[in-house]
């Protein structure tokens, strides 16, 4: 077996957001050894450049250092030399996102693919992970890489020293947060969880949050394993970590095989002595039961596109709208599931995801294959006109899943639904994907896959909805289950077909819609609205403005486009009814 290539992360500057990683290879290629950071993060499928951030490196062999030349954006190649070869940069961390690096004197955070170089031709090869604890700060580990067994400076649990992955690809999925974070733990079903929560968060309800997300965990370990209660993490790691960054008004997060990254609101966690239940509570609910579902569906269960990662470039494929549309069906019905929301509550969650997907036109524009396949150039880079372009395959992507199993449920009388589906897609490719049965689901394979799962014939909805650009036909599926769904407008306002922003004290159109009002009229994104029939506009009085008139009225409307003021005459129109809502029949 190959020798480790072992790293050594160290926080040399937190307040300038710096830290120093050490790569040392035993073995290196004697004809010059090529190193490189990757493009991007599974999961964020976007080109990030991560390379950009190395402010300095060098590569030193036996105590000299050596000639290291620059290939590309991202990868250096050294001198041809013995081993053990080390590479020594230095990376700027201040990106607080849940993608990449963020150090400071109140915590760091890693995310391996923005710190750690890859050797080439030496992925297979075991890698050990030093963490050097900062000078002067008590702090703590949380990460689900696994301490370095055996080893003589193997890390204590939640501290500093040595871990180990057995190839760079767990190396880089097991982020790591250092700090002095609110914590707690559980088991579900015997497997370890951690709650890590970094930033002020005063009172904190850390018992509340304990008992509702080991029902989620519980209930979604129990949905693919109902036989066994095994965790899926445990072929990687002995725990699952939520980490979780709160800060003012944050909202994301990333998912990895043994723990996921997240960003929330301070305002939508519990805090003690506060029993009500609120939206924003609810959504991180949510949050937390989508990315742990992601530990089976994308972690494991992959497209044959990921099956392996190329870390360098776009890996592109037409099924996310299955990995990350499915994961957004099943996140709020497994809140549900757990019982920690009521059925109304999840009926309204699932009619704003309607209201949303149906009000913008670019649904009509952009299957949610297509827009699986484009999600590196239009759904991570994103518009005014996006609305008008492009459909998300996470919201519709869950239509289509929600459709999909109401339409099983109806054709099979009830005895098969979705659920089969996943659990068929879990047995074939995810339960061994990680124990040496790595492969990853077709291009074409979800017609078939279904039919085997619960003998229907589903590829012409397949076609029309997912392949297609065809609405999910909701309210007859739903009226089949007992349930009706209606529309009702917007606002009892008439409408100027606009999404608007604000711009300090004044309005400006964020998307002006296809084919409503102020696009006829000849108002474009980015315009600033300046007077409604003489009346001046701001940021907080459009509503007011627009209850003096009624639909089919003729209003004049000034803005400025970049310097210059300019005139439209716009004719209102009646709000659409564009909000979705959803009841028991």
């Amino acid at each position: 077996m190959a020798e480790a290539i072992s790293y050594r992360l160290e926080l040399i500057d937190p307040a300038g957001h710096r830290c120093r990683v050490t790569m040392s290879i035993p073995d290196p290629d004697p004809t010059g050894q090529c190193v490189s950071l990757p493009a991007w993060i599974p999961g964020s499928y976007m080109i990030r450049d991560f390379a950009r951030q190395i402010e300095s490196i060098e590569a030193r062999a036996w105590g000299r250092k050596i000639e290291l030349s620059k290939l590309d954006k991202q990868t250096w190649q050294a001198a041809p030399c013995r081993g053990p070869l080390q590479i020594v940069c230095e990376i700027y961390a201040w990106d607080l996102s849940v993608r990449a690096a963020h150090l400071d004197e109140s915590h760091g955070f890693f995310n391996g693919t923005s710190v750690f170089l890859r050797a080439a031709g030496h992925d297979g090869v075991p890698c050990l992970l030093e963490l050097v604890a900062p000078r002067g700060l008590d702090w703590k580990v949380y990460t689900s890489l696994p301490e370095a067994e055996g080893h003589p400076q193997r890390a204590p649990r939640h501290g500093f020293g040595m871990y180990r992955a057995p190839d760079y690809d767990a190396l880089a999925d097991h982020p790591i947060e250092m700090g002095t974070p609110q914590v707690a733990s559980f088991e579900a079903y015997g497997a370890r969880h951690e709650l890590v929560f970094t930033g002020d968060i005063p009172n904190l309800d850390l018992e509340r949050l304990v008992t509702d997300i080991r029902k989620i965990c519980e209930k979604q370990i129990a949905f693919f394993e109902p036989r066994t209660r095994r965790a899926p993490f445990l072929d990687s790691s002995d725990r699952y970590v939520f980490m979780t960054m709160v800060t003012g008004d944050g909202y994301g997060g990333l998912e990895h095989r043994s723990s996921t990254a997240l960003m929330t609101s301070r305002s939508d966690l519990p805090v003690q002595g506060r029993p009500e239940q609120t939206d924003g509570y609810r959504n991180f609910l949510g949050l937390v039961s989508h990315e742990y579902f992601h530990t089976w569906n994308v972690k494991r269960i992959k497209p044959a596109a990921f099956a392996p990662y190329d870390l360098d470039r776009e890996n592109h494929t037409r099924l996310l709208w299955l990995f990350e549309g499915f994961t957004s069906y099943y996140d709020d019905l497994f809140v549900l599931r757990a019982g920690v929301i009521t059925e109304p509550d999840y009926l309204r969650t699932l009619a704003r995801t309607v209201s949303l997907v149906h009000a913008a036109p670019g649904r009509f524009k952009q299957s949610v294959a297509e827009s699986s396949f484009d999600a590196w150039t239009r759904y991570y880079r994103q518009d005014e006109n996006s609305p008008n372009a492009i459909v998300s395959y996470y919201t519709k992507g869950s239509l289509v899943a929600l459709g999909l199993d109401l339409l099983l449920r109806h054709e099979t009388g009830g005895r098969h639904s979705l659920d089969d589906v996943m659990r068929q897609l879990w047995a074939r490719y995810g339960r061994d994907f990680y124990r040496g049965g790595a492969r990853g689901v077709e291009e074409d394979a979800m017609p078939d896959l279904i039919r085997e799962a619960t003998g229907v014939d589903a590829r012409d909805f397949l076609r029309r909805h997912a392949y297609g650009r065809e609405d999910v036909p909701l309210a007859e599926l739903l009226a089949q289950q007992g349930h009706a769904l209606t529309w009702k407008a917007s606002s009892p306002l008439p409408s100027l077909g606009v999404k608007t922003a604000r711009q300090g004290e004044d309005l400006r159109l964020a998307t002006v819609y296809t084919l409503g009002p102020a696009h006829r009229a000849g108002l474009s994104a980015q315009d600033v609205l300046v007077a409604i029939d003489g009346l001046r506009v701001q940021n907080g009085n459009l509503d007011k403005l627009l209850a003096r008139y009624r639909p089919g009225d003729l209003v004049e409307i000034h803005a400025f486009r970049r310097d210059e003021l300019r005139r439209f005459t716009v004719k209102l129109e009646p709000a659409p009814e564009t909000e979705c809502v959803i009841a028991a029949a």
